[in-house]
């Protein structure tokens, strides 16, 4: 069985989650730690739970969602895993809108790219692998089938839908991503989002005021 534990960190007050089952190994899911403090929150977590992460793995890349992954990968001594097509947000044209916002991008490097056809799997834990494009161009969510829960990133939130407005972002794509992907789950399934409070499928299909 899975535990999930979740921190809100750095200004943009993103998720990130720390995935783990009963053989203690586990996974970090957009890791947005962005100063001593909150590392060491992180580190004090894997560490009091004796917890053995096996990999990094994000949702997208934007930058609330990347900025501890150099920590992670540095710290835990583990691979960094997105889709290829989150290149887009490390690109000279992302770089500058970040250094917009008064932040500098970090240098970042994706060890392996994944795909829909891919599974995230560690301990006796399978993650099935949604491809949700529309917010980012390769953004993804990671849908465990038998626990029934989603971490689907910036895709769908609480009463609330991504924004579209950042480079490689459709309002039409993220539509279609949330129809076809993420209402075809059953409607118990509960969804952990890149901010705010989880909700479940099936409140949002009934009183998501974007998607009614």
């Amino acid at each position: 069985m899975n535990l999930i534990q979740s921190y809100t960190f750095n200004s943009f007050q993103e998720n990130m989650y720390i995935i783990s089952d009963e053989t203690h190994e586990a996974i970090i899911i957009d890791p947005g730690c962005s100063n001593a403090k909150e590392e060491y929150i992180v580190q004090a977590y894997i560490e009091k739970n004796k917890l053995v992460v096996k990999g990094i793995y994000n949702t997208h890349c934007h930058i609330d969602h990347i900025l501890g992954v150099n920590f992670a990968k540095n710290l835990f001594e583990v691979p960094f895993y997105a889709h290829a097509f989150e290149e887009r947000n490390f690109s000279a044209e992302a770089k500058a809108i970040i250094q917009m916002w008064g932040i500098v991008c970090p240098d970042i490097k994706i060890d392996h790219y994944i795909k829909e056809t891919d599974k995230i799997m560690f301990g006796n834990t399978v993650l099935d692998i949604l491809f949700v494009p529309g917010h980012s161009p390769g953004h993804l969510a990671f849908y465990n089938k038998a626990e029934k829960y989603c971490i689907n990133g910036d895709v769908l939130f609480n009463m609330g839908v991504g924004r579209t407005d950042l480079p490689g972002g459709s309002y039409t794509v993220l539509m279609k991503s949330i129809f076809e992907q993420l209402f075809t789950l059953p409607d118990d399934t509960v969804v952990y989002s890149g901010h705010g409070n989880s909700t479940t499928i099936g409140f949002e299909k009934q009183y998501n005021p974007f998607l009614i």
